[in-house]
């Protein structure tokens, strides 16, 4: 067993001890603070992760928000600082796309706080590219510290070459700590980086980087990456020379105490060398602040991590300068977020874990709203995205700003035609990723299945029915049928290739999804969320 190997296989033993476990004075001592998948979260939110309103301030029913961010960064800043130590703020990805604030600024709001606040370092994650590289290429422009992504090849794209780094060097209290990245491959599904950004592979890029790091005397080093917890793991165990995988992308919830979690915090993963690497998230939206401690030997082997994800709660006040500056940006959409466009009966179910794993609520709701407005064309089926979900709304008065939360891709209908094994193998894709959380994941409305997410990809779909003259038939893998989606997943988005590749007389119908959704949540008055069973998990 190698040196680091046996620090860490200690480690396991150590990482319970409390924070304020003194250390030997050739150690150095790390504090990283961490974020992940805020998606434009820069107005608090409330317990369904949508934007929180006033009245829910004045509760105390709140969380996160830029400004409450601001705030316990601050804090924790000052009380380490004062006690010697050293800290960085790191950034895992997606800041863009997720509220009114994305739609209207375009990034240079997410730029603006995230200079206040004052980060270090931040990942690309996939979201970024939702305007296409021109908006990367502009918030990359707006913001003094490094943006990295090492498994991008940028050369041929005139826009990002040179403005997203491969790996990034922090001088911290006299030290060298080494920052490596990837972003998930599927981008090219999930999001638009167009044809001049080239994927590589994350873990062999990774190993490439480190050893670069390493070559350069380098011996601490974190990967800060965009790829989800299970990736983030396999890296952990992989990629020999991390000593911590800071991640995002799959919005896991890890803790340290909370019996909810994801998994734990840090979660502890072995390598092939006989060490152990710690992996941590911090759930998204910016609920929570994730805060890991490291001490490395003079050696730079980590002999002990650990720490917490803490929630942003009414009990942190928002920093007064920044709450200014957000109500000063939220001025001109307040009036179209405040609309009271619908009434729901109950709390719909728009959560991620849901959405992306089984039928929900929202994804029927989303479904049907798209699959009404266009029946008189003769559309059969409707399909939505589980990862074009982004909230849930809560019971009572259905405000614009709500609806906008839920659905703020912009995406508009769309219309083809397709034959029954197309929208079989659509299944299958919308199913193929299900262990991993993958927006891809089929919420649907005139058509039911089944799957089973315990057999191979592309063979777990099966008993698909279709309503036909108000009854369930079984699709004919033949038969042509009218379809109506997104226009994101009807261009191919989400591995949903075989609708732009086998799709017919396709139409971009026009109407934006969250107008439809809320014209359709008007006219039901009030709406009663609901489960049907059209999609059965075997």
């Amino acid at each position: 067993m190698t040196t680091q190997g046996l620090y860490r296989r200690l480690l396991g033993a150590s990482a319970v001890l409390a924070l304020s476990a003194g250390t030997a004075a050739a150690d150095f001592t790390l504090h990283v603070l961490h974020v992940n998948d805020l998606h434009s979260r820069i107005e608090s939110i409330n317990r369904f992760d949508s934007t929180c309103n006033a009245e829910g301030e004045e509760k105390g029913e709140c969380f996160g928000g830029v400004a409450r961010l601001a705030t316990k960064v601050a804090e924790l800043r000052a009380e380490l600082e004062a006690a010697g130590q050293h800290v960085v703020l790191l950034d895992a990805g997606d800041q863009f796309q997720g509220s009114l604030m994305y739609t209207t600024y375009k990034g240079a709001a997410e730029a603006e706080f995230m200079e206040k606040i004052g980060f270090d370092a931040m990942a690309v994650g996939n979201h970024e590219f939702d305007d296409g590289p021109e908006a990367l290429a502009a918030f990359v422009d707006k913001v003094s510290f490094p943006v990295l992504s090492g498994n991008l090849d940028l050369s041929q794209s005139n826009l990002l070459a040179g403005k997203v780094q491969d790996t990034v060097i922090l001088e911290v209290g006299g030290e060298k700590i080494g920052l490596v990245s990837a972003l998930a491959t599927d981008t090219v599904d999930t999001s638009s980086p167009g044809p001049n950004v080239i994927f590589k592979d994350e873990i062999e890029e990774l190993k490439a980087d480190v050893a670069a790091l390493e070559a350069q005397g380098v011996n601490k080093i974190i990967a800060l990456t965009h790829v989800g917890y299970n990736l983030d793991q396999r890296i952990a165990a992989e990629v020999p020379g991390v000593d911590l995988v800071v991640g995002g992308h799959s919005h896991t919830y890890l803790s340290a105490s909370d019996p909810k979690r994801q998994g734990p915090y840090p979660t502890w993963v072995d390598t092939a060398e006989g060490g152990m690497v710690p992996v941590v998230q911090a759930y998204a939206y910016s609920k929570y602040l994730g805060h890991v401690e490291l001490t490395f030997d003079d050696a730079g082997n980590l002999t002990h991590a650990g720490g917490d994800t803490l929630v942003l709660d009414a009990a942190v006040t928002p920093d007064p300068d920044i709450a200014a500056r957000v109500a000063e940006l939220a001025g001109p959409i307040e009036e179209l977020k405040a609309r009271v466009v619908a009434e729901t009966a109950g709390a719909i179910d728009g959560d991620r874990a849901n959405c992306r794993a089984v039928e929900c609520q929202m994804g029927n709701l989303v479904a049907d709203a798209m699959l009404d407005r266009v029946k008189d064309q003769g559309v059969q089926i409707a399909f939505q995205n589980g990862g074009g979900l982004r909230a849930s709304i809560d019971a009572g008065e259905v405000t614009m700003g709500e609806v906008l939360t839920v659905l703020p891709f912009q995406n508009t209908l769309s219309t083809f035609q397709a034959k029954g094994s197309t929208l079989v193998a659509a299944l299958e894709n919308g199913v193929s990723q299900v262990e991993d959380g993958a927006g891809r994941f089929p919420q649907v409305a005139g058509m039911s299945f089944a799957f089973d997410p315990a057999q191979p990809a592309g063979s777990r779909v099966s008993d698909v029915m279709v309503m036909e003259d108000g009854a369930w038939a079984p699709i004919d893998p033949e038969k042509v049928y009218g379809v109506v989606t997104n226009n994101y997943v009807r261009n191919g988005g989400d591995g949903y290739r075989m609708f732009a590749s086998e799709g017919m007389d396709a139409y971009d119908f026009g109407p934006d999804l969250a107008d439809v959704t809320a014209e359709y949540l008007a006219a039901q008055g009030p709406y009663t969320p609901y489960l049907d069973g059209r999609i059965t998990r075997k």
